[in-house]
């Protein structure tokens, strides 16, 4: 056998170094895994990223209900995308020591049916209870306060398992808004920054972005208002009727309306075709109550508003899957949330209290 001669004290050739080691493997993603992944990684970094300062364009809202995680061979292509993610997805924010909590499984629920039979009387019986409800006006240097108890849903997907429903655990959030929505802030401990984030924001105020001061320039004719909510949210959402449905349940979530206005937006929401009315529904804090729901039939899953079968005090509200889509079976309820205390307080993560007038 006849040995080259080593060249001491030389400097190997790259060239020749290459053509002696063995020809690296080419492991890629698909075009459609490689277009997946980087939708879910910018998806993961709009939601987790810290908030701008004041020159944001616009608050954050509550986070999406579905995120979509997708399970990929981890080739060398993937690796550096997978460290990314890794890095967003395990902590709260940009706060090491705020470590955002495993996901659990979503409860699973008997699917109730829904009925038109009691529609109108009970969204009359909704809407004068609310219109009866003192609800304080905020002032300047004022601000809203929503506590609420939440649950999101994540789904995890990988090639050889069976779509798996997970959902975050039950946690507290808590909003500030100030009536023009000029200034804000969001603690959501775990999943945003420790001590929470701004929401300060110079945007236009509208259906998708509402203050306090933007509502009460609504109409409170319900047709009014329910045509002036099609047409700002025309080509939004799955369907129109599902956005417009969606966009009340918007304005009531983590925001304070006047009381003839939330009474209004009861009964714009009754006109919308496909509403329905459940006997038995629960928040996210364990209370019972009735709901008006809505079937987002791209989804599959049902939106229902629990109110207090008593004094019909709007208490939260829940997703609840209908139809076996995206591998999420038919009564998984993929969003919990319960609102806990809304008023109005003197400052700035200021809690209720002393100084605080609670609705």
């Amino acid at each position: 056998m006849i040995r080259k001669k080593s060249r001491l004290g030389k400097p190997l050739d790259l060239a020749e170094l290459a053509r002696l080691l063995p020809a690296p493997a080419d492991p890629h993603l698909s075009p459609d895994r490689h277009l997946l992944l980087e939708d879910h990684l910018m998806n993961e970094i709009q939601s987790t990223a810290p908030v701008p300062a004041p020159a944001a364009s616009a608050p954050p809202h509550r986070p999406a209900r579905r995120v979509l995680l997708i399970g990929v061979p981890v080739t060398a292509a993937a690796l550096a995308g997978a460290l990314v993610f890794t890095a967003l997805t395990g902590s709260g924010g940009s706060d090491p020591a705020a470590a955002t909590p495993p996901p659990v499984d979503a409860p699973v629920v008997r699917i109730e049916p829904g009925s038109t039979a009691r529609l109108a009387s009970t969204v009359e019986r909704i809407a004068a209870a609310a219109a009866d409800r003192a609800t304080p006006e905020p002032g300047p240097g004022q601000y809203i306060y929503i506590k609420s108890q939440v649950s999101y849903l994540s789904v995890s997907h990988t090639d050889t398992e069976a779509s798996k429903a997970q959902v975050e655990p039950l946690h507290i959030r808590e909003v500030w808004n100030s009536p023009d929505g000029r200034h804000g802030w969001l603690d959501e401990p775990g999943y945003k920054p420790k001590g929470g984030v701004t929401l300060d924001s110079d945007v236009t105020r509208g259906l998708n972005a509402p203050s306090y001061d933007y509502l009460k320039t609504l109409p409170t004719d319900p047709d009014a208002l329910l045509t002036k909510i099609y047409k700002e949210t025309k080509g939004q959402g799955n369907s129109p009727d599902q956005q417009a449905f969606t966009t009340v349940g918007d304005l009531l979530e983590e925001q304070l309306a006047p009381a003839n206005l939330t009474a209004a937006l009861y009964r714009a929401a009754a006109k919308i075709p496909g509403v329905v009315v459940l006997e038995h529904a629960q928040d996210a804090a364990g209370r019972e109550g009735i709901a008006l729901a809505h079937v987002d039939q791209d989804s599959g899953d049902r939106t229902e508003w629990v109110f207090d079968p008593t004094t019909y005090t709007y208490l939260g509200s829940r997703a609840v899957q209908i139809n076996d889509t995206n591998g999420i079976a038919p009564g998984t309820v993929t969003t919990r949330t319960a609102v806990l205390e809304r008023a109005v307080v003197d400052a700035q993560k200021q809690r209720p209290g002393a100084q605080g007038t609670r609705t």
